[in-house]
């Protein structure tokens, strides 16, 4: 028979997964509209292939594709998200399709805590990577709040919802995000534990490739189903997080998750290039 910690665990992350499952049921439904659509033009597909086919034997086959990533960089696929999935779009556009694939990048919070810092492996969690750079650069979480604390079963503070601003913020559902989401990466898969003190991870609904601007800290090891994207390790500031945590959930979704009492406001999100 599970322990109360086992049970709490569940119940966690259930309800880390529930965030926004609204968007995935939407999202399934749109994919079943976009089926019907796409078998009535089957035919016409078929046609141009052939035509496609044809020309395309004629071309030098030597030349570079035009989709190939540079050297040093990676492809990446953005979804688009128009808010039909029932979540909170803030319309920035698109990152690059090619981001960096190599070197380590700086993440840089600026709370009314103080800073956090972490350090970002390109070369593991690239379009995640990509994301963060390109959403920082149009100061997508600049004058945000941290809008989740969970403090039984799982151990994170979550922020990144660009809906989390001024003094309503504890009206949030938690369904803000950007214009795009993206596939899973960098997955701790076998670790044990999945998601250790300090991690950065992504995140997500239930369904795959849902990943977008939120994002979760643990303030202590932390055991989840290896389907978050793992984007950094803190490296300063992890006592503002602690802090936080100790403070305590003012419980709104029950059983130790809520908002945090102690408020985290987001000033400025940076991320230098990547070294």
């Amino acid at each position: 028979m599970s322990s109360i910690k086992d049970r709490q665990r569940a119940a966690a992350r259930a309800r880390l997964e529930k965030e926004m499952a609204e968007r995935a049921t939407a999202a399934k439904k749109r994919r079943q509209r976009q089926a019907i659509i796409g078998s009535a033009i089957g035919v016409i597909v078929i046609a141009g292939a052939a035509v496609w086919v044809v020309t395309a034997l004629g071309k030098d086959d030597t030349k570079t594709s035009a989709s190939s990533a540079p050297a040093g960089t990676v492809a990446c696929q953005w979804i688009p998200e128009d808010g039909s999935t029932g979540s909170k779009v803030k319309d920035v556009g698109t990152p690059p399709a090619n981001v960096p694939n190599t070197g380590t990048s700086t993440l840089t919070m600026d709370t009314n805590l103080g800073a956090i810092t972490a350090s970002v492996d390109l070369s593991k969690a690239p379009c995640t990577g990509g994301a963060f750079t390109y959403l920082a650069s149009k100061k997508f979480w600049d004058n945000t709040k941290c809008h989740r604390l969970t403090t039984e079963g799982i151990k994170v503070l979550q922020c990144g919802d660009p809906t989390a601003t001024g003094k309503g913020y504890r009206d949030t559902d938690g369904t803000g995000g950007p214009s795009f989401k993206y596939a899973e990466e960098n997955l701790p898969t076998n670790a044990t534990p999945a998601y250790p003190k300090g991690t950065i991870a992504m995140a997500k609904t239930s369904e795959p490739s849902t990943t977008g601007s939120q994002f979760f800290i643990t303030y202590a090891d932390t055991d989840l189903p290896a389907e978050y994207t793992v984007l950094g390790k803190v490296t300063k500031g992890i006592e503002i997080v602690d802090t936080v945590a100790k403070a305590g959930t003012d419980n709104s979704n029950g059983q130790g998750d809520g908002h945090p009492k102690k408020e985290v406001d987001i000033k400025t999100l940076t991320m230098t290039a990547a070294s």
